[in-house]
This record gives structure tokens, C-alpha cells and sequence, in this order.
């Protein structure tokens, strides 16, 4: 239902500010594989040497400096379909959460930028570990979240199948991290899921690599026409 995606959705930015966690499911260029795990080359603005991560996250740098402020972040989640209030709340946590996190050694700053170069050192625990410490794409990972969970079908993920691998991944302790984890799969399986509501492999590769983002975008489809269920 919506009540529950709003609700989901303002925890997630909550978990964001206290978590320094980068849920933006951007969408890169750069389709990741097994047999490679920088990913397939496709069009892309954006530096072929960026990381998987980077990729993810830059969906937000509107204007391709290098830099996310607020806005653009604001401006990011309303090109997706989200409304203002959740838009606002969206930029004012993510980049308070990230902001200092993404800039070592530098002063705080009252403008909140986050560093895409450095978006690694945002990442939460209690993940799937399709991204390493340095923000690369771990193939073998990303495989696991289907060989272990994709009971019904191997390519794709239900409701109750995704909850349970999120279930899976928690670290003993690590509460912030299961909550992220488990509002970002939420999120992704609103944005993502197809008609008979499974969440697809390859959509799931696209939210990793940041290309689903540009995908819903281009769809031009306001978050409310979402279901949530």
C-alpha cells in the first residue's frame, strides 16, 4: 500500500542520516557480468573508470562535476516520480548522512556536498557484499543473491524470497544496517518489480550498476503510481 512505501521510504532516509548509507539505486552504464566485473560497456556521459558504486550514485550528480549537493539530489529523486516532501527529506538526510563521511580529512560544510570518488566510504553492513570495500562489483556475490534464494525461479526474486535474503545478510548487532538493507530491497522491489511482482535478475543488476534509475527516468512515472505490494 502507499501508506506502508511512504513509511518505508521516510525510515530509509532516517537510516541514511544515522548510517552514512548511499541508497541511491543509480543507474550506471555499465551492465556488470560474471565474466566481467567492471561490467559491459554501453552509452554512457560518465567516466568508464568509475566504480560499480560510483555508478550507483551518480544518477544524483545532475551536472557530472564529481559533486552531489542537495539539489540535486532533490532534483534526482523528483525525476524519478517521487513527490516533494519525500523529495526534500531525501536530500537533506542523504547528503547529511554522506556529506562528511564521503570527505575525509576535510572541514565540515554547511553546503553538504558528497564526493562520488569517495561514495565507498558510506557503504552499511549487513549487505549482500555485491560491492566490496573499495566499491568494485563482486560478480560471484551478486550470483549468490540468486543461487541461494531464487527458490521458484532462478532468475528472479519474490517478496517473500527477497525479505528472507535480507534476513540472511544481518550481522549480528549491526540494527542500522538492518534496516537499510531492508528499506533500500523495499524500495528497489516497488521501483523494479514486473507485472507478476518479481523482482528480475536483471533488474536487480541494473539497480547495482545505477542504470534503473536512468530507466524509470526516462518512464516518466510519478512514485504514487506505484503500488507498494
Amino acid at each position: 500500500m502507499r501508506s506502508s512505501l511512504s513509511v518505508s521510504l521516510v525510515l530509509f532516509f532516517i537510516v541514511t542520516n544515522l548510517h552514512c548509507f548511499p541508497l541511491s539505486f543509480t543507474i550506471a552504464y555499465q551492465i556488470p557480468s560474471t565474466k566481467n566485473q567492471d561490467g559491459i560497456l554501453a552509452e554512457s556521459p560518465l567516466p568508464p573508470e568509475q566504480t560499480i558504486l560510483q555508478k550507483h550514485v551518480s544518477f544524483f550528480d545532475r551536472n557530472h562535476d564529481g559533486i552531489i549537493y542537495p539539489i540535486e539530489t532533490f532534483q534526482g529523486f523528483r525525476a524519478l516520480g517521487f513527490g516533494i516532501l519525500l523529495s526534500t527529506v531525501a536530500a537533506n538526510f542523504i547528503n547529511a548522512g554522506l556529506s562528511q563521511a564521503t570527505r575525509p580529512g576535510k572541514s565540515p560544510s554547511i553546503l553538504l556536498p558528497i564526493e562520488v570518488k569517495n561514495i565507498q566510504l558510506g557503504k552499511h553492513g549487513s549487505d549482500t557484499g555485491a560491492y566490496d570495500t573499495e566499491g568494485r562489483f563482486v560478480a560471484s556475490k551478486f550470483e549468490e543473491i540468486f543461487s541461494k534464494h531464487a527458490l521458484k525461479n532462478p532468475n528472479a526474486l519474490t517478496f517473500d524470497e527477497l525479505m528472507e535474503m535480507v534476513k540472511s545478510n544481518r550481522v549480528p548487532k549491526d540494527y542500522k544496517g538492518w534496516v537499510a538493507s531492508f528499506v533500500e530491497w523495499k524500495i528497489l522491489h516497488v521501483l523494479a518489480k514486473d507485472k507478476d511482482g518479481l523482482l528480475t535478475k536483471d533488474s536487480v543488476r541494473a539497480a547495482f550498476d545505477g542504470s534503473l534509475f536512468f530507466q524509470k527516468e526516462k518512464e516518466g512515472k510519478k512514485i504514487d503510481e506505484i503500488s507498494s505490494t
